[in-house]
């Protein structure tokens, strides 16, 4: 006689944690050694929760089927690991060579260009510092920090990495990535948990790629994105376009990829963020640390900003 449980979970499985902790464990294998002829398998979590949100199955179906859509567990992997060092107090920002990266921004040969882009775009600029007070050339540093005034857009598609975090819910699918001395007693929950909720997060921003995607006419594979999923010239998360993103130009799109709206769209963030006209210095940190939560970042976008104004750089902490 067929039981109640057995017709819920098959053969072998006793609870639905065990049935979806070896579903996974299967996804897993298959990802790792046939990556191309197990769509379905690998994507099918993601199809089903994108369609019960609304999505039309056939087209989210057709996306994950296309040849280019491969699992990358290296996002994943290096935020839970940045995650545990940080909540070790060994935050990878602390690195020998972090404080080197960003001083080379204020090499003359950057500043030189940004203020040549900062000339090239000096309409667009008035106009930001008349609507939102914030400075052409605090803007532009941004965007010399962020991808190297579009120089570096990411060399990631940004469906790929969003759609990779969002399946590796569990910590089971990284494990194999991490360094195994990593994961241990001590920092195991706290891993499972965090995993937990950057799947969360970026399943979130998968669905504002999707909706940019469309708003613009786009194919949600071919925009270019950061190791975690940010994009367009001023590197936002996809869930910031609709709140901070600005149509600049006027052409009906909140384009990113062009100077006008990311540079508008920066101003907008800022301004939104706490910058106003006659602000503090302490202010100014502030609304830039809302950009990226980095001391680091904040100082460095602030030397630049003087370098292209053409004062000195702001010193640096040690």
């Amino acid at each position: 006689m067929t039981t109640y449980r057995s017709r819920l979970f098959p053969i072998g499985f006793r609870t639905a944690a065990t049935y979806r902790r070896s579903r996974l464990v299967l996804i897993f294998i298959l990802l790792l050694f046939s990556p191309t002829a197990v769509k379905a398998a690998e994507w099918s979590p993601l199809i089903d929760r994108l369609a019960a949100d609304g999505f039309d199955r056939q087209r989210i179906s057709r996306l994950f089927e296309r040849p280019e859509m491969t699992f990358e567990p290296d996002s994943m992997s290096k935020k839970i690991e940045a995650l545990i060092k940080k909540k070790d107090r060994r935050s990878i920002a602390t690195c020998p060579r972090c404080r080197e990266i960003y001083r080379s921004f204020l090499r003359p040969e950057i500043i030189n260009e940004a203020r040549a882009y900062a000339r090239e775009n000096r309409a667009s600029l008035d106009r930001i510092a008349s609507e939102y007070c914030v400075p052409g050339e605090v803007v532009v540093a941004i965007i010399v920090v962020e991808t190297r005034l579009g120089k570096n857009l990411g060399d990631k598609k940004a469906f790929n990495i969003l759609a990779s975090m969002a399946l590796a819910s569990d910590l089971e699918m990284i494990r194999p990535y991490l360094d195994r001395d990593l994961i241990t007693t001590r920092t195991e929950d706290f891993a499972r948990s965090r995993c937990r909720q950057k799947s969360n997060w970026a399943y979130n921003e998968l669905k504002s790629l999707i909706h940019y995607a469309d708003s613009n006419g786009l194919d949600p594979l071919r925009i270019p994105g950061s190791m975690y999923g940010a994009i367009g010239l001023c590197q936002f998360m996809p869930s910031n376009t609709s709140v901070y993103g600005v149509d600049a130009d006027g052409d009906g799109r909140i384009d990113l990829f062009t100077p006008p709206d990311a540079l508008f769209s920066i101003g907008n963030y800022l301004h939104k963020n706490g910058w106003i006209c006659r602000i503090s210095k302490k202010k100014r940190y502030q609304a830039i640390f809302a950009y990226n939560h980095s001391r680091l970042y904040a100082e460095t976008v602030l030397a630049v900003a003087d370098r292209i104004r053409g004062g000195k750089a702001i010193a640096m902490a040690r």
